[in-house]
């Protein structure tokens, strides 16, 4: 406790500027069976790894994110998705841990994807990049962590799909992993999550600017790839928060218009949410990550869930978060993933935090996160006999 960061002005400290890198590799199989022939990796790093390696977290994004999850890019004044979590005296303290993101394959913020340039045409790949699964994710952040002499992580972590990836770690390199933060995800998605995702695939491939896919020397499918995010995005919230958010407010005016004009304030939100996406996220990205994680299954080819952790060792740690308010990853699918881990004795805590801010509270301020997280890698790092860089 005594080593614990508590006052507020030193958890806001940032890691500062930081750079966009990224790394090559000849091939990379996938499920599918096809290989991608190159394929690249773009990542981020923050804090210092020691000499011995042996302090490397993993932070893995969610559907919407990318390798930028902490610090500022030169000029730009937006930090990256997880500034809260990740810095000097934060959850993932970079005074004491080297913090590595990499952006998915499929995505579109410098790993390969629909939008990356296909080098046996000369054009962007569009719908004849290979479809990719989060395994398939995780085997290409193996070979980054190989690259960087990285031969086990003292964390993998994430939340939503990250939570997914870091999971997958888990079982498929139980040898490279000493603990494992799953936060708001699921072993797999359920009919409704599908459906959900089935929608916004949809929304975007009616766009006739999608023009199967290959748009990329014209008009995007900015409106289906606009109202794709609309829906995903109530379901980031909660009936709680978008009550307190927006209640049944009007856009500045006392009385509807009676048209099919903007009247509510959410319907403004939710419309401006959707245009800021498009300037940032790729469509076929979109439709890519979206039935990666709807084909994704922990348990796939590996038996029952109880089975699929058969082969991590006794001392990996687990620490499984939920949050009581969110129903896109309810609570009782991360305890699915709990009653699995106690059924092999494997040493797993499990926190359910009450928030009405739903499936988004994991991306927010949270001083229980910060002190959760902390507390945890710390332990962690004590198993382990850590020395700080």
């Amino acid at each position: 406790m005594s080593d614990y960061i508590h006052d507020q002005q030193a958890l806001g400290v940032s890691v500062g500027e930081v750079e966009l890198q990224s790394v090559t590799f000849p091939s990379l199989t996938l499920d599918s069976g096809r290989a991608l022939e190159p394929v690249t990796i773009a990542y981020e790093m923050y804090g210092t790894l020691n000499e011995e390696r042996t302090n490397a977290v993993l932070v893995l994004h969610a559907l919407s994110g990318d390798a930028h999850a902490a610090g500022y890019y030169p000029g730009e004044a937006k930090p990256g998705w997880w500034e809260t979590m990740i810095g000097p005296g934060k959850g993932f303290d970079t005074d004491k841990y080297c913090v590595i993101c990499s952006n998915v394959i499929g995505g579109c913020k410098g790993s390969s994807g629909p939008s990356s340039v296909n080098p046996e045409t000369g054009k962007e790949y569009g719908v004849t990049f290979p479809m990719v699964t989060v395994g398939d994710m995780v085997r290409a952040q193996k070979l980054l962590i190989d690259h960087l002499g990285i031969s086990k992580l003292l964390a993998v972590t994430g939340g939503s799909m990250g939570g997914m990836q870091a999971l997958e770690w888990a079982v498929a390199y139980p040898e490279m992993v000493s603990s494992c933060i799953s936060i708001a995800s699921t072993r797999r998605h359920s009919p409704m999550q599908i459906a959900f995702d089935e929608v916004g695939r949809e929304a975007i491939m009616a766009d006739p600017n999608w023009n199967g896919g290959d748009y990329y020397q014209g008009e995007p499918p900015d409106n289906g790839l606009a109202v794709a995010r609309m829906i995903g995005h109530i379901t980031y919230l909660s009936d709680e928060s978008m009550h307190e958010k927006f209640g049944r407010r009007m856009r500045e005016k006392k009385a509807p218009d009676y048209d099919l004009s903007l009247d509510f304030e959410v319907e403004s939100y939710l419309r401006y949410q959707g245009e800021v996406f498009t300037r940032r996220f790729d469509a076929n990205t979109y439709l890519y990550i979206t039935k990666a994680l709807d084909y994704f299954d922990l348990a796939a080819g590996r038996g029952v869930l109880v089975e699929a952790f058969r082969e991590v060792p006794d001392d990996m740690r687990f620490l499984i978060i939920a949050f009581s308010s969110d129903w896109l990853y309810p609570p009782y699918q991360s305890k699915e993933i709990v009653h699995a881990l106690k059924g092999n004795g494997l040493d797993c805590s499990y926190l359910e935090m009450r928030s009405s801010h739903g499936h988004d509270a994991f991306l927010l301020e949270n001083k229980d996160l910060t002190r959760v997280v902390w507390h945890f890698l710390e332990t962690t790092g004590r198993q382990q006999g850590l020395r700080l860089a």
